[in-house]
């Protein structure tokens, strides 16, 4: 799996890059700046790319208008966010276009290596990867309940951790219950949220986005 990593600060760079590839993933290129990293998108498309929210000159939110640009020019390219701190708003506009392939995780997820490879995988093959934190913050946003105001409080904890990238194994783990019991809430919480089976759509990740995204 072909990766594009893009971080100013070279010790973190250069810490991915050896990371990366000692998961079994092609680092393709590993830049300091949105510029740069536009550039060997469009020279060479990744299947993934990892991006600091924070990128020179500025310091402020290059690193994710160059991700949005990115997946402008190559529709859907997946795009991991990592960033020192919860933004809502930029977290927010990641998601703003309801397709999949985008996580945003605090720097701080990313010393636990098993973690940070998973949500690297997850996003690539199409998926979220929301940190916990992130998640909340964006939930506790919301104006209004919207499409959600059906979802029971346990419906609601699943897509939580549904939106954190975790599988039905690991949601059951968490809430001490069945698989069984997790896969019937899955169930229930696609047909409140109206998303019937569909060949075009990845149903979770539309959920996940639902969740999110509702206002």
């Amino acid at each position: 799996m072909r990766v594009v990593i893009a971080e100013d600060l070279a010790l973190l760079r250069d810490g991915l890059v050896r990371l990366l590839r000692d998961h079994g993933f092609e680092v393709s290129a590993a830049v300091e700046d949105g510029e740069a990293l536009l550039a060997e998108v469009s020279a060479s498309p990744p299947e993934v790319a990892v991006v600091d929210v924070r990128l020179p000159p500025t310091f402020t939110d290059e690193g994710l208008r160059a991700a949005l640009e990115a997946r402008r020019r190559v529709p859907g390219l997946p795009v991991l966010i990592v960033s020192q701190y919860v933004e809502q708003t930029y977290a927010a506009e990641l998601l703003a276009d309801g397709r999949g392939g985008v996580g945003y995780l605090l720097k701080d997820r990313v010393a636990d290596v098993g973690d940070f490879v998973d949500a690297v995988r997850r996003v690539a093959a199409g998926g979220t990867a929301m940190d916990p934190e992130v998640v909340a913050e964006l939930v506790a946003r919301r104006r209004g309940a919207g499409p959600l105001e059906e979802l029971t409080p346990r419906e609601r904890e699943v897509l939580a951790l549904m939106a954190e990238g975790r599988s039905n194994a690991a949601i059951a783990r968490t809430l001490v219950v069945t698989p069984g019991a997790v896969e019937k809430h899955v169930g229930s919480i696609f047909g409140k949220l109206r998303l019937p089976a569909s060949d075009a759509d990845h149903r979770r990740v539309l959920a996940v986005l639902t969740y999110l995204g509702s206002e």
